[in-house]
């Protein structure tokens, strides 16, 4: 990351939230807090004047919720990251925000510790979803993660080890270079899995791999 500070938006309609996110997140010299906002379409209309690296809002707000600021932000740049940072743990309306494109979902139970990875995980390009996130959407009634019997038998000790890898949100570049193995090679292994697991995406994958304790 460059010598020039990563400016935060932040929306929530607390405002004792947002001073207290604003007082840690300015804590550290690589970010700078440019906005805090109580209302969405205010950091709407600020985002469409200033822009900012990433936004980082609530779920739940009675004005404008965080699933449509960030399809307004959507809608005004492709490219920005989103972190939703919120108490909302219902899977129906986790799911509609990954399906809206947030880079990002985060309890507002975690640490400070824990935001700061997933800001960082988020600014460097991958998708950060906490353990708790990943678990709900992991028992969430959702037929492409049912497991059929017999699927670990079809597994093979490379598929296995390759699945937890991607659980572990490790690139296919990454998984090749520490396996050394090849990049096409990695690309046939996760096709067959994702087959063989019955998921559509890499998400299922990864929520096959927690689902049955394969990070460890």
């Amino acid at each position: 990351m460059s010598s020039e500070k990563v400016k935060i938006l932040l929306v929530d309609d607390h405002q004792i939230v947002l001073d207290s996110l604003s007082l840690l997140l300015s804590s550290l010299d690589s970010i700078e807090v440019v906005g805090a906002f109580t209302d969405g379409n205010a950091a709407i209309e600020y985002f469409k004047k200033h822009g900012a690296d990433l936004i980082v809002t609530d779920m739940r707000m009675p004005l404008m919720n965080g699933v449509e600021v960030c399809s307004e932000v959507r809608k005004i740049d492709q490219q920005s990251k989103i972190l939703m940072l919120t108490m909302v743990e219902d899977v129906k309306q986790i799911r509609e925000a990954i399906k809206i494109g947030v880079n990002g979902y985060v309890l507002k139970m975690a640490d400070a510790d824990e935001l700061f990875l997933a800001i960082r995980t988020i600014l460097s390009g991958k998708k950060y979803f906490s353990n708790e996130v990943i678990v709900e959407l992991a028992v969430g009634k959702d037929e492409s993660l049912t497991t059929k019997p017999g699927t670990f038998a079809k597994l093979t000790l490379r598929e296995l080890e390759i699945l937890r890898l991607v659980g572990q949100e490790m690139s296919t570049n990454e998984i090749a270079e520490k396996l050394f193995i090849s990049v096409p090679t990695v690309e046939t292994h996760r096709r067959n899995l994702m087959q063989k697991i019955g998921a559509k995406s890499v998400v299922g994958l990864v929520l096959f791999a927690v689902k049955h304790d394969l990070l460890n």
